[in-house]
């Protein structure tokens, strides 16, 4: 997993085995988003009963469902309700609803419907918060099964039966004890119906709940987090001539007693071994993605990505540049190349994108062909398989759009093509992806020929809410009308890369559309303008987020930072319109920053005025002093003196009478600094944070997020 991408945490069990408690609790613990789907039908039901609804009605319940006015906190500490603007948090926990819940959730037809909306949620969630733990059925299997952590409860029917009275306050008398029974045991039988519970899927992790306390189950949980964010391949040291004895003794004395490995002990005395070396260095093999329009090659890419990166739409063309993605499977990384659909004997914009596609191949070490199978070989295809041919790149040929054993007897006529076996998938729904890339694999070589672009000029992305001066900031910059700027909010759509000279070097500005304030209810082309901000942000190297100084702080504006922090980018802030404000604003919007912005008061600031170019010049020793700490990296033996001494004078405090202890760590990476810290066990995030501040204290990283991941080292089996 990208260590800056959101973390995703699916949690399901039948009925009382406690997952909304845990689930809360973790999400508590994260400081992430919390997603309870059983008041998802929960609220649907409550509307049907208040409506008259007939719950018998499938059709019917699916309306309602299909058209509630439904707005879904996910705040751990108190989630609110509200539908058709009505709070009812706590009406649809009653008795009643419970005994009716079970008729909507065996719904087949509302569950469809819910699913989307449940993704759509948590998604959200996750990327505004950095993480969101999703409860309920179906949410490891269906509406989250490539969750990063995944996790099903069980426990006794006694257990579950006791919970659940608790939960509604009953007496322990044996009336409540048969309700309960006909409650927990009745719903357990009706979802089994539609939905598979009782036995993890494959890559979930079961817990038996029963004779465990709530804490201990919430901790166990974390450390599956905690492996998950930890699971980027530690590496690096540099040879500053820093002997590693500096490292305390006191501190590495019984290292012995777990189980580290030859990589691990390489790590600790900082050796400068290949296998050890951070992403970065090594040339990744490139696999170049082509086709004719409206395949489904973005979509194949976001399958094999694990995520929505690249933008999709039944609309062909969508895709217009090269786009490189990071990728791993089965633990080797490459770079996974998206392509604009390619077409002969074109002109104007479809020649460029054909062109692009075509240079893609060049730089690729393995292309994915990807075909229509429901539409067979055509014209376009033919014509595209003799280039592919003439650039003596390794091909594996892609059936797509198989979803049922028809199209599978008909992708069987792509062997003609004479490429060998048609490996046949339905991108959209994830069937044969796994064995596509177990091909691929067979034929990508180890590491690339180094033909990727090269890093060129340093790319940075303004970025901002709709309006607030980043086309104004580009022209001036530019000193020149280079992008379309006007009064009206969302003037800029597609994001726009003007190389410019400034300071006495060239830099890639990318100008991209402002960031509206729910992406996910935004449509049309404004939908997809905010997709490509995103995708631009990624490709950056550092973001200047823009804030115009004359007016509040907004949420939006704090969404925005949030999300290039989760993007791990390097940071500017930069304050428009500053001519604009008078001395009370000043000292008003100077309490704002100190409240609002703490979390990243490491970040450089820049007070400027895009109209008039005052202050512009302090921009760029702002994105110099950025990047620098963003390409930063600590030596090994340095790094772990500065933890040896943290930990000596402030230890990880217990909790539930145990104490991690901290053997060694390492920084793996860089852009942005990650490091990896090697532990008995999980350290709590506000520890982390702790680790955070001294390291920013020592080695400033100004202008540059920092991660830090826990791997934890067990004892050795005497």
């Amino acid at each position: 997993m990208h260590p800056s991408h959101p973390v995703t945490i699916a949690i399901d069990g039948p009925a009382g085995s406690g997952k909304s408690t845990v689930s809360r609790l973790v999400a508590q613990r994260l400081d992430g988003g919390f997603l309870d789907t059983g008041a998802m039908y929960r609220a649907v039901a409550w509307a049907c009963l208040a409506d008259g609804v007939d719950l018998e009605d499938r059709e019917a319940v699916a309306a309602v469902a299909r058209d509630l006015d439904l707005d879904l906190g996910t705040e751990p500490a108190g989630a609110v309700v509200v539908v058709r603007g009505q709070d009812i948090t706590a009406a649809i926990r009653t008795q009643e609803i419970s005994a009716l819940v079970s008729a909507v959730a065996t719904n087949t037809l509302v569950r469809a419907i819910l699913q989307e909306r449940q993704r759509a949620i948590m998604l959200e969630a996750a990327a505004e918060r950095g993480s969101c733990v999703a409860e309920g059925r179906d949410i490891t299997t269906v509406v989250a099964p490539d969750a990063d952590v995944r996790v099903l409860l069980s426990a006794s029917e006694e257990a579950r039966m006791r919970r659940r009275a608790a939960e509604l306050e009953l007496d322990d008398s044996e009336e409540a004890r048969e309700r309960m029974r006909d409650q927990v045991l009745r719903r357990d039988r009706d979802d089994s119906t539609v939905s598979e519970f009782l036995r993890p899927a494959e890559g979930v992790h079961p817990l038996d709940t029963t004779d465990v306390s709530i804490d201990e189950v919430v901790e166990a949980v974390l450390a599956l987090v905690a492996q998950a964010r930890g699971g980027d391949s530690a590496g690096g040291s540099d040879d500053d001539g820093v002997d590693d004895e500096v490292v305390s003794a006191a501190w590495r004395a019984g290292l012995d007693d777990y189980a580290l490995d030859d990589e691990d002990l390489a790590i600790l005395a900082g050796g400068d071994e290949d296998a050890l070396a951070p992403a970065e260095a090594r040339m990744l093999p490139v696999l170049a993605v082509v086709g004719r329009p409206n395949v489904g090659k973005s979509t194949l890419v976001n399958r094999i990505l694990g995520r929505r990166e690249a933008v999709v739409e039944d609309t062909p063309g969508v895709t217009r540049d090269r786009v490189f993605y990071e990728a791993e499977w089965a633990g080797r990384d490459f770079l996974l190349v998206d392509t604009g659909g390619w077409e002969d004997r074109v002109q104007g914009i479809a020649y460029r994108v054909a062109e692009q596609a075509e240079i893609a191949v060049e730089l690729a070490d393995a292309v994915m062909f990807v075909v229509d199978a429901t539409v067979g070989v055509t014209a376009t295809d033919e014509q595209l398989l003799k280039v592919l041919r003439r650039s003596k790149r390794p091909i594996v040929l892609v059936a797509n759009k198989v979803d049922d054993a028809r199209a599978e007897l008909e992708a069987a006529a792509l062997w003609n093509l004479g490429l060998g076996e048609p490996h046949v998938v339905s991108a959209l729904h994830g069937r044969g992806s796994g064995d596509l890339l177990d091909a691929v694999m067979e034929v990508l070589p180890e590491e690339g020929r180094g033909m990727a672009p090269d890093a060129g000029p340093r790319r940075v992305a303004l970025v901002g809410r709709p309006n607030v001066g980043k086309s104004s900031l580009l022209n001036k910059l530019a000193g020149e009308n280079r992008v379309v700027v006007d009064d009206t909010a969302g003037t800029t759509r597609d994001p726009v890369d003007e190389r410019i000279d400034l300071g006495g070097r060239e830099w890639t500005f990318v100008d991209t559309a402002g960031i509206r304030r729910r992406i996910l209810q935004t449509q049309g082309a404004d939908f997809y303008a905010s997709l490509r901000t995103r995708s631009a942000l990624e490709r950056a190297e550092v973001a200047v987020v823009l804030l115009e100084a004359s007016e509040t702080i907004s949420t939006q504006d704090l969404k925005i930072i949030d999300m290039v922090l989760e993007s791990g980018r390097a940071l500017v802030l930069a304050f428009n319109k500053w001519d604009l404000i008078d001395e009370e604003r000043r000292r008003q919007l100077e309490w704002e920053i100190e409240k609002d912005l703490a979390h990243v008061a490491w970040a450089p600031r820049v007070n400027l005025s895009a109209k008039t170019g005052r202050h512009t010049d302090k921009l760029v020793p702002a994105l110099e002093t950025a990047l620098e700490s963003w390409d930063a990296r600590i030596p090994t033996a340095r790094l772990n003196a500065f933890l040896g001494t943290l930990v000596a004078a402030h230890p990880h405090p217990l909790r539930g009478g145990k104490q991690p202890r901290i053997l060694f760590a390492t920084q793996a990476r860089t852009r942005p600094p990650r490091f990896v810290v090697f532990a008995t066990g999980f350290l709590e995030h506000g520890y982390r944070r702790f680790i955070e501040r001294r390291l920013r204290e020592d080695f400033a990283f100004t202008g540059s997020p920092i991660e830090i991941g826990v791997r934890i080292r067990e004892k050795r089996k005497r």
